[in-house]
């Protein structure tokens, strides 16, 4: 049996770095990808007040003990499905790994109820988490061993960043809103959408946020949006809204185990475009080194020509990842929404599902009087915090 503790960078800094290195974070077929977490294993949990670390060791000698796993978690209050109820406070855990030499020991399993122990002290009513819909391994650890239900499937949709910027028709005129601004219509808008954070203050403010966009059909020569007038009915027939969040500054991402053939098809993509310029080919970026993403969350709008401007939307942080120097624009939304879907680009064959399983942490969850949000269906749209990708 290991030993469950918290982290103290003094002590765990190294030992989780390398066994961070050692996990994959998703199964990709024959190719695995990588998590770098740039020196700081709590950045993913870290803009969240109430945060956890826990690593998991072996070995009686203080010399020769061995971090084989760890696991982060985090508490915030998020809109619920319940309208009476408004908001709950929930627990995600995330970033759980364990050494590829020491699975299948319960190590997994003893690193989850410790964590849950935390949020429950804390207050949390229920706990969350997410993962690759494919990675078998992790849904039965959760559903079967930790007694999670299966609770919903968002498509996660990835756009590879490529040489050439991504053209905005003059009709479409884009604007940056304040953080106080964006806080406005995110609560004027947002507020009743299914995990919401209370705090969306925090996450706007956030000096990883690049910024919330609005666009609209529009020929004036105005440089700025009235949130105010905008809200109170001074809102364009269509618009659409986004905001950008640079994953780049919290981690790296790198794929392992692409043959060459694979590798050589990427690399000619590129060849091509240097040589071809005026074709204008989707040449795919290098991922088979430590790359970046921007995460694209807060998608919505309204309007018939809603579609076309999160086009582009979606258009203009293509280009500022290029400027930022990322491989890929990421999103993830609710099954629910097919125009976002049609409206978001990403290629089919990089993107996946992403599975979300939820528990209550009450303690008589066979209560049937307690209004259940395990057993809830799902709402028209979700939000998806960006601190927790």
């Amino acid at each position: 049996m290991a030993k469950v503790m918290k982290y103290e960078e003094s002590k765990d800094l190294e030992g989780s770095e390398r066994l961070e290195r050692a996990c994959e974070v998703g199964p990709t077929g024959k190719m695995s990808l990588f998590i770098d977490m740039l020196g700081d294993p709590l950045c993913r949990v870290r803009q969240f007040p109430d945060n956890l670390m826990l690593v998991a060791e072996i070995g009686e000698d203080r010399e020769r003990k061995e971090i084989v796993g760890l696991i982060r978690g985090c508490i915030q209050t998020v809109r619920s499905h319940n309208n009476d109820r408004q908001y709950t406070k929930v627990a995600y855990v995330l970033g759980l790994r364990v050494s590829p030499c020491h699975r299948r020991l319960g190590i997994g399993s003893q690193l989850v109820s410790e964590m849950e122990s935390w949020f429950r002290e804390k207050g949390a009513e229920y706990s969350y988490m997410a993962t690759d819909k494919d990675n078998e391994a992790s849904v039965r650890l959760f559903t079967d061993k930790c007694r999670y239900t299966t609770f919903r499937t968002l498509p996660v949709l990835v756009q590879p960043v490529f040489e050439h910027r991504v053209k905005t028709s003059k009709r479409v005129k884009i604007f940056k809103l304040t953080p106080s601004d964006a806080e406005l219509l995110y609560r004027q808008r947002f507020s009743t959408v299914e995990f919401f954070p209370r705090d969306i203050d925090l996450v706007l403010s956030s000096k990883h946020n690049l910024g919330t966009f609005v666009a609209e059909l529009t020929d004036s020569n105005l440089d700025s949006l009235d949130v105010h007038r905008f809200l109170s009915g001074g809102a364009p027939e269509s618009w659409a809204v986004l905001s950008i969040w640079n994953s780049k500054e919290v981690f790296t991402l790198e794929l392992r185990g692409a043959n060459r053939i694979f590798r050589g098809l990427v690399k000619a993509t590129r060849a091509m475009d240097r040589v071809f310029p005026w074709l204008r080919i989707p040449s795919a970026p290098d991922i088979f080194r430590p790359f970046g993403s921007l995460f694209l969350y807060g998608i919505g709008g309204d309007g018939s020509e809603s579609v076309k401007l999160t086009k582009a939307l979606c258009g203009f942080a293509h280009n500022l990842a290029k400027e930022k120097g990322c491989a890929l624009v990421v999103a993830e939304i609710a099954s629910s929404e097919p125009d976002k879907i049609v409206a978001i680009p990403h290629w089919k064959r990089m993107s996946f599902e992403d599975l979300w399983c939820i528990k209550r942490l009450g303690e008589d969850c066979s209560d049937e009087s307690v209004d259940d949000w395990t057993k809830s269906k799902p709402g028209p749209s979700i939000f998806v915090d960006p601190r927790e990708i």
